[in-house]
């Protein structure tokens, strides 16, 4: 097998870097309250004017839909 290099340089993607700096400033904003972050996000999606789509809950109580 050979030797890993000693200073192996770490990959790092720019967008997910900026996603990440952009989750952390707007939770930062709500007091890293989570019920406080929703409130925010959903407020802001109700204003966007784009279409939202909910999803039906999934239940976990049954099987039948599962191929056996």
């Amino acid at each position: 097998m050979p030797d890993k290099p000693e200073a192996e340089e770490v990959w790092r993607d720019p967008i997910v870097a900026e996603v990440r700096r952009v989750r952390e400033a707007l939770f930062a904003a709500t007091g890293y309250d989570i019920r406080a972050f929703c409130r925010r996000l959903r407020a802001e999606q109700d204003l966007s004017g784009h279409p939202v789509v909910t999803r039906p809950s999934r239940s976990n109580s049954t099987t039948t839909d599962r191929a056996a």
